[in-house]
């Protein structure tokens, strides 16, 4: 018996070794698929696409027009940046301003896959992409350059 109540100890001790660098590169990497997926759909029948933009998707303030070839560079920029881990938190903020457009104006009810994105992409607004991305790179390089520049001041 006592084996068996240290056995959820152990595993939450083992799932709170996950490195952020796994959850934050599956997050990047389940987002930058869902929106490549759509951007590619929208570009393989782009007559299909402003008709839809034109006729179903009622977004407020821009034309129709333009909201597509807005959404179709957004839906394939910004998961080449969440892919390298570049300007992560950038990408997902890009991301989530457009999840919430369409949840608002264009498919009120698909809530239920929005919220799955929106944790995804706090999870990358809030903690970055992690150490195994471009953003790690260059912020260790500029913490590096920022210190010699620092030593050599002395």
């Amino acid at each position: 018996m006592k084996t068996l109540l240290r056995l959820p100890v152990a595993l939450t001790a083992l799932f709170q070794r996950l490195p952020h660098a796994v959850i934050a590169l599956a997050a990047r990497m389940a987002l930058a698929n869902v929106f490549w997926q759509s951007g590619q759909a929208k570009l393989g029948n782009w007559d299909g696409t402003l008709f839809l933009f034109s006729d179903s998707y009622k977004v407020p303030l821009l034309p129709p027009d333009l909201a597509a070839y807005m959404s179709v560079s957004l839906e394939l920029s910004m998961p080449i940046l969440l892919i390298l881990g570049l300007g992560t938190r950038f990408a997902a903020l890009a991301l989530l301003g457009m999840t919430a457009v369409i949840q608002i104006f264009v498919m009120p009810n698909a809530w239920p896959i929005h919220i799955q994105w929106l944790a995804m992409m706090l999870v990358l607004i809030g903690q970055g992409g992690g150490t195994l991305s471009v953003d790690a790179v260059l912020s260790a390089l500029l913490k590096r350059r920022s210190r010699a520049l620092a030593q050599s001041k002395t």
